[in-house]
Parts: structure tokens; sequence; C-alpha cells
């Protein structure tokens, strides 16, 4: 019994001194875009952030919001390792840009469907996409749902409108006063927007991109070639943490909110638990999400997005389908099986 006791013992503090000395071992550091403020979808990340699973990894991550310049800019110019960019936006860049000494290149999809939709009121007598023809839209140049509204355009028959272009903060205050008959944005941003100036859900009409024929994928992680090539296993640690935080989020979004407030102590948490669940409905936990699975995309869908991506954003080149994703770097299946059970 002593020598077995003895044996147990001696077993723990090994272990103990296994783990400490794992714990010793220096943090890789890993700057991190996220495609906006801290407003709730930036919950997914910076939940796993502040739970400490980055550094359980061994890795060190700063999570910062954008400010001017967006994720693909930012991995592009080496700043930072990682982001969170749109998909069609990452498609235009390698597109625009094949000599470009940094291409940044997707390896987690986040949204399985594109957040975008069209919005306008009720009182506008606009109900379907069709009623669109001839009237006057809005959107910051940027916005990927204008960026990519000749699309949504051609599956719907909706002919000529009028742009105009405004700042952020400007859209929605535009559409409420009468300057525009409908807009484009995500619809987790521009719905709570016109609720915050007023307007009830209910008088709103939302036409969103994803059950409009358009299927296109919409923001993904994108990681620098340089990381991917020097720093593999980084890679993967952050991919695993972060499956691990966001299905956290996803199954208690006031817990992931609590953890962007202790983040950004200017969080108001109830709009932003509000933003969160309307993300994951709208964007994350859809059908082509369970058809494909968290994280992962198809090679045919992939490819058609390029095409249409290519057209409706007039790029200089075809887009390269294949050199914007590296799905090798995803965890297992059991780890990315993060969704809700239904």
């Amino acid at each position: 019994m002593k020598k077995r006791s003895f044996l147990h013992a001696s077993l723990a503090l090994l272990a103990a001194a296994s783990t400490c000395n794992a714990l010793a071992q220096p943090l890789t550091p890993l700057k991190f875009q996220l495609d906006w403020r801290f407003e709730g979808p930036a919950a997914l990340f910076v939940h796993p952030e502040q739970k400490g699973y980055f550094k359980q990894a061994g890795l060190d991550v700063t999570v910062e919001a954008a400010s001017g310049a967006g994720a693909i800019q930012r991995v592009a110019s080496g700043t930072h390792d990682l982001g969170f960019a749109d998909l069609a936006a990452l498609m235009e860049f390698h597109a625009n840009n094949p000599d470009a000494p940094i291409k940044p290149v997707a390896i987690m999809v986040i949204y399985n469907t594109t957040p975008a939709s069209v919005m306008a009121l009720k009182k506008s007598g606009i109900t379907k996409a069709s009623d669109l023809t001839g009237k006057k839209m809005g959107a910051p140049i940027f916005d990927a749902g204008r960026r990519t509204f000749p699309i949504f355009a051609q599956a719907n028959g909706v002919g000529a409108v009028q742009w105009s272009t405004m700042d952020p903060p400007l859209r929605e205050t535009m559409l409420v006063r009468g300057d525009l008959d409908a807009v484009t944005g995500y619809t987790f941003t521009s719905l709570l927007n016109l609720e915050a100036r007023g307007v009830k859900a209910e008088d709103v009409v939302v036409l969103p991109y994803a059950t409009h024929g358009v299927q296109l994928y919409g923001n993904v992680i994108i990681a620098s070639p340089k990381l991917i090539a020097e720093k593999p296993e980084a890679v993967r640690a952050f991919l695993k943490a972060f499956a691990k935080g966001a299905k956290e989020a996803i199954a208690d979004p006031q817990a992931a909110i609590a953890s962007l407030k202790a983040k950004d102590g200017l969080v108001n948490v109830p709009l932003e638990v509000k933003r969160l669940k309307l993300t994951i409905d709208t964007a994350i936990d859809g059908k082509g999400a369970r058809e494909e699975g968290f994280g992962q995309l198809r090679t045919e869908r992939l490819g058609q997005m390029a095409e249409q991506v290519a057209k409706a954003y007039e790029t200089k080149n075809p887009v390269p389908a294949q050199a914007v994703w590296n799905g090798s770097f995803l965890p297992s299946a059991a780890e990315l099986d993060i969704l809700p059970k239904r």
C-alpha cells in the first residue's frame, strides 16, 4: 500500500510539474482585428479572450476593434496576424491585388450566410424585391450589401435603382427621415439602429439576401500566410480555443456579452445581447451551417460565389477561389459541433 501511495504521489507531482512547465512557456503573441466596434458579434472573439482560453492554448491574443482600415488591410499590411472579414471583400482583394506580398486567406467560416439585407419602412409600399426598381436606395460605399446588390438584383428581377452614399451613422436616419426608400446593411445592425430611432420592428420590411437567392458566405476568420507558414500550430490552437469560446457564446449570449462588457465598459448589455442573438439567428445558425458544418464550406459553393463576386465587384482579374481558402487548420468535427441541439 505504501509503495502504491508513493507511486501515485510521484505521478501527481510529475503531472503538476509538467503543467507548470507548460504554463511557464512564453505565450505566442497574436493580434486579431475585428470588422467593427465592440458590439454583439465581437463577443464571439472577446469571450474566449476574457475567459483565458487563448492563454490556455499558449497564445497571447489581443482582440482589437476596427478603426480606420479593415481587417483585410491590417493583415495584408503585416500589422495584424488574424482578423474577421467579409469573404466577398477578401475575394476582391485577391483578384485586384495579385502581386500583393501578403494576401490573407480565410481559415474558418463564421457567417455561413451573408447577413446583408434590404430594409424599408412599410409605409414606403415596398413589400417585395421587385418593388425596389426605380427607388432611392442608400448605404455607405463600402457596405457589403451594397457591393453585392447586383447579385441580389439579378436573382430577383430588380431594375435600376438610384444610390445615395453616406457615413454609416446616417444610413438609418435618412431612411426614417424619408430621404431614402430603402437601405442595405447587415440585419443585426440596421434593424436595431432603426428601432433605436423609434421605428417598431413590425413596421420594417426586411428582405434578407440569404432568403432571396443570394447564397454568399459572409464573414470569415482570416490569417496571414506568414503566420500560417511560420506558426501553423498557433493557428490550430487559435481556432480550437475560439471554437470553445464560441460554443459558450452561442449557448449563453448573456454571459458572452458580460465578457464584452468587461472588455469595454461602454457596452449596452441589453442591446448587444439582442444583437448577438440576431446575429446567431440570421448568419450563424442557419440551414447552410447545419448542412455543411460550422466553420466549413463547400468548394462548389465557394466557386460559384467567386464568379458572382468577380462580376458584381467588376474585379480586374477572376477571383482565385481556391487561393482564398485554407481549411486545413480547422478543429476536429467534435470541437466544431458548437451549434445548439435541435
